[in-house]
């Protein structure tokens, strides 16, 4: 019994220290923008799941396609039925790691993030800067990159080709807490 009771209690105490080197956002931001000559086009999704293992500079990164909601209610049809597929391709990811994550000098600065992003299927290695800022019970990741549409295989119809930009902006803003 006496050692069942420690074994607990080793178990308890591990999985604590453990879960105290993760931060969570359940509530993170992205969005995308496209500028062409004939219009603009914005989404936002509010429903991103971002993880970060502060021991070892881990990021993942997680949102449903169909959490974006644009302007206009036809957009956001066609960008699900049409372009990235939904029903078929539901989701984003991006695995990668936070370089040199350890080595921060100072609570707010820059740092590079270097993974895997996988959109409709196909996956790209992605490169950026982002500002970091850590504090005491949370880490703060904002920044944004550009994607090539094509290198996702998304079919632009050619009647709205002009419409949409062949290079999109993606824009995070991750705020993460201490997983519990």
């Amino acid at each position: 019994m006496k050692n069942r009771f420690i074994i607990l209690f080793v178990f308890l105490v591990a999985s604590q220290l453990f879960s105290q080197e993760k931060y969570l956002t359940k509530e993170g931001y992205i969005s995308f923008f496209s500028h062409s000559l004939a219009e603009d086009i914005k989404a936002d999704n509010y429903q991103v799941l971002s993880i970060i293992d502060k021991k070892t500079g881990e990021i993942a990164i997680q949102l449903l396609m169909k959490s974006f909601m644009f302007k206009k209610a036809l957009m956001q049809q066609h960008f699900n039925q049409s372009y990235v597929e939904s029903y078929k391709y539901p989701k984003a990811i991006f695995k990668g790691f936070i370089i040199k994550f350890n080595e921060l000098e100072s609570q707010s600065s820059t740092v590079e993030i270097k993974g895997i992003l996988s959109i409709h299927g196909k996956e790209k290695e992605i490169s950026t800067q982002a500002k970091i800022e850590v504090l005491k019970d949370q880490i703060n990741l904002s920044g944004n990159f550009m994607v090539e549409v094509a290198d996702f295989d998304i079919n632009i119809p050619v009647v709205v080709r002009n419409n949409i930009a062949k290079t999109i902006k993606i824009t995070f803003d991750l705020q993460h807490n201490p997983f519990k």
